[in-house]
């Protein structure tokens, strides 16, 4: 009995309620009215035009002092030796020395970058260096080995002597890459010279 009183609430609350759909039916001829147009209507610039919200006038506005990139932190050094020593000192390389995706990538952008220079073994005799133009040193040499990782992305990311910096060219990432790379080959080269 009870049940039966609550389902017939219910439908009449239904029936109620579609009335009141039917009775307040937006009015096709009549448009609907927007609460805070400004929202859905905002005023839209182009980077170079005119802009009267700012003080300047001007639609692209300067970063803010300070302001740093997405994605790239600055590098606090000056192309110079003492400073790449320092970085040598200071940066650490982010790629773990086990990991072989990182190592195939380094290998890709060592054969794209610099196997026209060092050659495909590293030892100063690529292709460039063969038509003439000065050889660089050979990566496998024990100054190479002793460099440290750092310092061997400072003179990638600045240049050093005839070599010139490659920061546009290959992205920070790669560059650590890069270096793994070059260390496998300098761990064969050791390996093969133990041998001996």
């Amino acid at each position: 009995m009870m049940a039966g009183r609550l389902n017939a609430a219910m439908a009449a609350a239904f029936v109620v309620s579609i009335g009141l759909l039917w009775v307040s039916r937006p009015d096709a001829s009549r448009p609907n009215v927007e609460f805070l147009p400004e929202m859905a209507h905002s005023p839209r610039y182009a980077a170079f035009e005119a802009n009267p919200v700012f003080r300047d006038g001007k639609t692209l506005q300067r970063a803010p002092a300070g302001a740093i990139a997405r994605g790239y932190p600055p590098l606090h050094y000056a192309a110079t030796p003492e400073d790449a020593v320092r970085a040598g000192n200071e940066l650490e390389n982010p790629v773990s020395s086990d990991d072989q995706q990182a190592l195939t990538r380094g290998e890709k952008v060592f054969e794209t970058f610099c196997t026209p220079c060092h050659g495909a073994g590293g030892r100063g005799d690529g292709l460039v260096a063969q038509r003439g133009f000065p050889p660089p040193a050979s990566l496998l040499a024990d100054r190479a080995v002793g460099l440290k990782d750092g310092q061997i992305f400072h003179i990638l990311t600045y240049g050093q002597g005839n070599m010139a910096s490659y920061a546009s060219q290959i992205s920070r990432e790669d560059r650590w890459r890069v270096i793994r790379y070059v260390r496998s080959l300098q761990a064969v080269a050791q390996r093969q010279t133990a041998r001996r």
